[in-house]
């Protein structure tokens, strides 16, 4: 699924799901043979878990935080 498919879906700007993806909050999104962002399942379930996060007043920035600290298999008392 294309980036502007997604965007109408998810009712997120585009702008927003390119941010989401350089900040590393949503998983690269795999490009097709054009070159254009070709959303997957994956990427679309992790912005829907982004937006609705952002939606309850989450900080980009502890959302970071969870994100990086979730792929890692870390835990968060570790990290004190």
């Amino acid at each position: 699924m294309n980036i502007k498919e997604v965007s109408e879906r998810l009712d997120i700007p585009k702008e927003m799901l390119r941010y989401w993806e350089n900040s590393g909050l949503i998983p690269k999104v795999p490009r097709n043979d054009s070159g254009y962002r070709d959303y997957t399942e994956r990427e679309i379930k992790w912005a829907l878990f982004v937006k609705a996060m952002r939606n309850a007043g989450m900080s980009v920035d502890s959302l970071i935080e969870f994100v990086n600290l979730y792929r890692n298999n870390k835990d968060s008392r570790d990290a004190q």
